[in-house]
């Protein structure tokens, strides 16, 4: 079996400790440097690449993967219908701001985005990549009651993910974001835990077998009348479960 390529991770997580009285997160810690394993696969070197442009310094990610919908609340915002055109127009203005790729390192597209061109008829993706800035694309397919659970839901999107990620490479995405969230007043329980660490280890293996880098977000919510240790005590489990996943599917 070919040796797993590895990154660099920098983590500046604060101790529950610097969690003051004043519910205030203190300031970040040193940073500190370990060692992460990517997935062996044919695209190893790639998936590096990849990841270190999308993580480097001084640059931030473009979360420009509204759904069409969400694209139309905008849009009415102003008057305007939801048309492909108007959605055209929307993302050419987001894509084609001056120094763009300055400051942008990846851009999360929403699927319609990743096969769309600018009103000048360039791709959207090679507008992105002219400016240094690695094109993503959503790929979970949103929330769903999670059967047993204590009124809690999961993501769906796995079936037929490989197939979809094939494709999206072949447009020209590099990486994958797929979010699934967990809920404090219900719980959380410990099968909404382990479903939502279990699904974002099985995207991020599929997602590294077909040459996309995966960003995993467990998002907790902050819904409820918890404080914010409360919250803390949650992230760390479900993060630590989340992490146990990974490294079991990503050797």
């Amino acid at each position: 079996m070919a040796s797993a390529a590895a990154l660099l991770k920098s983590s500046f997580l604060p101790k529950k400790s610097e969690w003051g009285a004043s519910r205030q997160v203190a300031a970040p810690r040193p940073v500190t440097v370990s060692m992460v394993v990517v997935r062996a696969s044919t695209y190893a070197d790639e998936l590096v690449k990849t990841a270190k442009t999308v993580a480097s310094p001084g640059r931030g990610i473009l979360a420009m993967d509204e759904s069409n919908a969400t694209c139309g609340k905008r849009l009415a915002s102003i008057g305007l219908e939801n048309t492909e055109a108007n959605r055209q127009a929307y993302r050419t203005l987001l894509v084609t701001a001056p120094g763009l790729g300055q400051y942008i390192s990846g851009a999360i597209l929403f699927e319609e985005t990743l096969y769309q061109s600018a009103v000048d008829g360039r791709k959207i993706v090679d507008i992105l990549a002219e400016q240094g800035i690695v094109p993503g694309i959503k790929v979970d397919k949103g929330l769903v009651p999670l059967a047993g659970s204590n009124n809690e839901s999961w993501c769906q999107g796995l079936d037929g993910l490989a197939a979809r990620e094939a494709a999206y490479y072949q447009a020209g995405a590099r990486f994958a974001k797929w979010r699934t969230v967990v809920s404090i007043p219900n719980g959380p329980s410990e099968l909404a835990v382990k479903e939502a660490a279990w699904g974002l280890a099985r995207y991020a293996a599929i997602s590294q077998d077909n040459g996309l880098v995966p960003i995993v977000e467990p998002e907790i919510l902050l819904d409820g009348e918890h404080g914010i240790e409360r919250t803390f005590e949650v992230a760390q489990k479900v993060w630590a479960k989340e992490g146990m996943f990974v490294k079991n599917y990503s050797y």
